[in-house]
């Protein structure tokens, strides 16, 4: 609740009085081109970055991995290109944080730890079962009852659960 209270409230008004600050001491239409400007770089950044990370995501498949980081990294993409094309410095200063190669990173790396936080918190607590719906209550998992062996992850890699079914 706070987040969505800081998001939509206080932000407005730090980009507000950052934009009256820096019109006041470069001119109206200077802040407006700054404005304009970061826009136009940040969108062709995005592009590119975007790109880059699709090639990677696709690499890592074709080389049978799932690509969890830069799926994540996609994320904070998207993000960051919002915040780009809202008028601001200030969020555009987050936006620019979240384009460049070495923060976006870093930025994926602390959700991806966020989620796994998450993830074993509530397959602790048992409130997220594979099978929670599940009237017959089983308690293997869609692989053992098909007779396939379930293979474990390597070492090191990223691992995303999830559902999926076959379709011969």
């Amino acid at each position: 609740m706070r987040f969505l209270f800081l998001l939509f409230i206080i932000i407005p008004i730090i980009e507000i009085t950052v934009l009256i600050n820096v019109g006041d001491a470069i001119g109206v239409w200077n802040t407006v081109g700054l404005v304009l400007l970061s826009a136009f770089i940040g969108v062709n950044m995005l592009r590119y970055q975007g790109i880059s990370t699709l090639m990677r995501a696709q690499q890592r498949a074709n080389q049978g991995e799932i690509p969890g980081q830069e799926m994540v990294e996609g994320i904070v993409l998207a993000v960051g290109g919002a915040m780009l094309i809202t008028p601001g410095f200030v969020t555009d200063i987050l936006g620019f944080c979240c384009l460049l190669p070495y923060t976006r990173k870093a930025f994926a790396s602390k959700l991806m730890g966020r989620f796994a936080i998450m993830a074993s918190q509530q397959h602790r607590s048992g409130s997220a079962h594979f099978y929670s719906n599940d009237p017959f209550n089983r308690s293997e998992t869609p692989f053992e009852h098909h007779g396939e062996q379930k293979i474990p992850p390597k070492p090191g890699a990223d691992v995303i659960d999830g559902e999926f079914e076959r379709k011969d």
